[in-house]
């Protein structure tokens, strides 16, 4: 064929994600409604009772109002912070490709916190930018170095950073002074706070305080909290003129209707997360002490998923996927020993540990724990 894509596009190189593969399943013989995902890191519990009912009201003959104006009046009232500083997004990755398209260009360079989610790279190769890394050691647990993170960006000056708070897929949550001295070292850097998994987090405390600094875009996912995967909803948070620059490249209707109202209706459930969230930290307790005490070396984590040293991650994988039990094999994060696990509601929970128990007993995992 002739005609080509820009050079970014040639070599951009695909992201790999949890969740189901739905050709890979095929291949098994797998159904996939009836295959245990612990890969994505969701809540497990079905989504407010009202989310159905607002869904089947929903004008789908109509266009979705661009601004999702309610839905950002919703969020407003919720967060404490003006609806103008909102952005709707359909999911978060759309953000931070958005935010990608609306800050960088070749020449520029952003400074990625490593190991972590990998469309923040491809979302800056789309562009150009030059990719630089700082990568977190497991002896520390993967713990933030400041201090090394804060040397690079006065060494390279970067335009961006991306940090993902809690971090994915490490699960280490940073403290507001460590958040700081990247803001105090990088004033001309936009930070990037990727914060999708907040909502499940231990011990929070509140980035919004940091929005008057101006050069901080908050990121967070309405999928993880409410149980919306197959809808698509997100939101960013930021200064009003971060947020102007945005819009002008955000595409039209980019929200659903179904997602817009399927997030008012969420929201409007103000108890819905508090009602989750101990029977949530219950199954990770639970899988956690079952796995080390089957011997397993698991990573503390400050959030709902955590990681597991398991020798051969796509391996074992592979064997529990068998048995229709999928887990997230973590080598494209740059950790092929390690899998991560989130917690699914506790007869499934069962169910994950009593297979890997089989396995091992059969010798059906290959394992260096």
């Amino acid at each position: 064929m002739s005609i080509r894509s820009k050079p970014e596009v040639e070599n951009l190189k695909v992201c790999c994600h949890g969740g189901p593969d739905w050709a890979e399943l095929r291949s098994l013989g797998l159904n996939p409604e009836q295959v245990l995902d612990f890969s994505v890191c969701t809540n497990p519990f079905p989504p407010p009772s009202g989310v159905r009912k607002a869904l089947s009201r929903a004008a789908i003959d109509r266009y979705p109002d661009s601004e999702a104006t309610e839905f950002r009046q919703c969020l407003s009232k919720k967060l404490g912070i003006a609806a103008d500083n909102i952005l709707a997004g359909s999911g978060s990755t759309e953000l931070i490709r958005l935010i990608a398209l609306t800050y960088f260009s070749r020449g520029d360079s952003v400074l990625i916190l490593e190991p972590t989610y990998g469309d923040y790279e491809v979302a800056c190769h789309m562009t150009g930018t030059e990719v630089l890394k700082q990568m977190a050691r497991v002896e520390d647990n993967f713990t933030l170095r400041v201090e090394e993170t804060v040397e690079l960006i006065r060494q390279h000056c970067p335009k961006g950073i991306f940090i993902c708070h809690p971090n994915n897929p490490t699960g280490q949550y940073f403290s507001r002074q460590e958040i700081e001295a990247v803001l105090d070292a990088g004033v001309n850097s936009l930070l990037i706070l990727d914060e999708a998994y907040i909502a499940f987090t231990d011990e929070i405390w509140s980035s919004l305080d940091l929005l008057h600094r101006g050069n901080i875009a908050i990121v967070r996912s309405m999928t993880k909290d409410y149980t919306l995967a197959g809808l698509r909803l997100g939101y960013a948070v930021a200064h009003r003129e971060i947020i102007d620059r945005l819009q002008r490249v955000c595409p039209p209707w980019n929200v659903s209707v179904l997602a817009q109202q399927a997030g008012v209706a969420a929201l409007k459930d103000a108890d819905y997360l508090e009602r989750c969230k101990p029977k949530i930290k219950q199954a990770k307790q639970f899988l956690v002490g079952e796995l080390r005490r089957l011997g397993f070396t698991v990573i503390p984590s400050k959030t709902n998923y955590f990681l597991v040293r398991v020798g051969d991650g796509k391996t074992f994988r592979s064997a529990l996927l068998k048995h229709g039990i999928l887990v997230r094999d973590c080598a494209s994060f740059g950790l092929p020993e390690y899998i991560r696990i989130a917690p699914r509601i506790m007869p499934e929970c069962r169910k994950l540990i009593a297979t890997i128990q089989a396995l091992k007993r059969g010798g059906g995992l290959d394992t260096n724990i």
